[in-house]
């Protein structure tokens, strides 16, 4: 969830002017992690590319995340990404 957190937060603050927002919201079984931020322009999640430097970030929160989607608000836009807190072979330790 760190990593998550990190990935979304670092893109806004490099990404987007004015303000933004994160929330973090437990459910049974997951945490929702949204940020909202005023720049209009979505992101480009880009193909996998292993001779890429840098710019992986969605590629990484997209992988880790149970859902990911993208909306865009009166002001911007809403990032929201889904993330298991129990390993869905049925452990029970958290990821």
């Amino acid at each position: 969830m760190q990593l998550v957190v990190s990935e979304l937060v670092t893109n806004v603050r490099r990404h987007a002017p004015g303000p933004f927002l994160l929330t973090l919201e437990a459910q049974s079984e997951a945490v929702e992690v949204t940020v909202w931020d005023t720049e209009p322009d979505l992101p480009l999640p880009r193909p996998a590319d292993p001779t890429r430097v840098g710019r992986h970030g969605l590629e990484i929160v997209m992988a880790l995340c149970r859902s990911f989607a993208i909306h865009r608000e009166p002001v911007g836009k809403r990032i929201t990404a889904t993330l298991a807190l129990t390993d869905p072979l049925g452990d029970e330790t958290c990821r």
